[in-house]
């Protein structure tokens, strides 16, 4: 075993002065341009390894440079996205109040075409339970609030106060099942009692069998009931149906959206005394 590692180890060792002597040589021939050829060699390849680095740190650099790059692009698209979400939330709230100061202009030309002294109110609570629809507003006995009282809108009767408090009052909507108002079509006059069905929709009741009733006709308030006042719209008749001669069923669709209702005005004067009234 002893002596293929001598012949090992000698190889080494002529393979090591075989490379010195070709340095030495290299070192003493000169190359055409008068360099010598050890130092040619040693700068092409110091030069390939030059290369090799100066690429590899440029690639590095590039993408250290991207990775910036785009960690900038992302804070600017997130301060763009807040920028956008506050205009949108801005937009929102113009877009809030302007329909806000339409529906109270709208209050204001109802309380000078009615000429009637009126209380505005704000609607701040509904009922929780089905079988009641009442709204709660933000006026009561101070306001000059009393029970029985009408409550309208724009575009029609609301219902009418039923339980006023201090600051506070309840309203019971028209729709509410305990609800009614003496009513009259207005193409044809035709009278009757309009009456709550605890869903959206009202019955219009005891009409005669001579009575003149078709769907589309609007009903509006008679004012013999003593609560509302004459002439305010309660709603579009949707359906009817006779049977035998007399009507069986007549359904009206209130004029009033009362899911969506934020502003209210209460009539403070009965109708009896509310022709040539003013306003408040």
């Amino acid at each position: 075993m002893a002596i293929p590692d001598i012949r090992q180890r000698v190889g080494y060792l002529f393979l090591a002065v075989a490379v010195g002597h070709i340095i030495l040589i290299s070192a003493q021939v000169n190359s055409r341009s008068g360099v010598p050829l050890l130092e040619v060699v040693i700068f092409g390849i110091y030069a390939q390894v030059q290369r090799v680095t100066s690429g590899t740190v440029n690639a590095v650099r590039g993408v250290w440079t991207e990775y910036f790059a785009l960690h900038g692009v992302r804070f600017e698209n997130e301060a763009l996205r807040r920028q956008v979400a506050d205009l949108q939330v801005r937009l929102q709230r113009q877009q809030a109040l302007a329909e806000q100061s339409a529906r109270l202009r709208q209050l204001l030309d109802l309380r000078e075409r009615s000429n009637m002294v009126t209380r505005s109110a704000e609607i701040i609570g509904g009922s929780p339970a089905p079988d009641f629809r009442t709204v709660t507003i933000d006026r009561g006995l101070r306001d000059g609030l009393r029970a029985d009282m009408a409550v309208i809108a724009p575009s029609g009767v609301v219902g009418r106060v039923v339980l006023p408090a201090s600051h506070a009052a309840k309203v019971q909507l028209i729709i509410d099942r305990n609800a009614a108002a003496a009513a009259v079509v207005a193409r044809s006059r035709a009278q009757g009692i309009v009456m709550g069905t605890g869903d959206d929709l009202l019955r219009l009741e005891y009409l005669s069998a001579s009575s003149d009733v078709k769907t589309g006709d609007v009903v509006v308030t008679s004012g013999i009931d003593g609560i509302y006042p004459k002439g305010f719209v309660i709603g579009r008749v949707e359906s009817v149906e006779r049977a035998g001669g007399a009507y069986k069923r007549v359904l009206v669709r209130p004029a009033v959206d009362l899911s969506g209702l934020e502003e209210v005005l209460v009539v403070l004067t009965p109708p009896t005394a509310s022709a040539g009234e003013g306003t408040e």
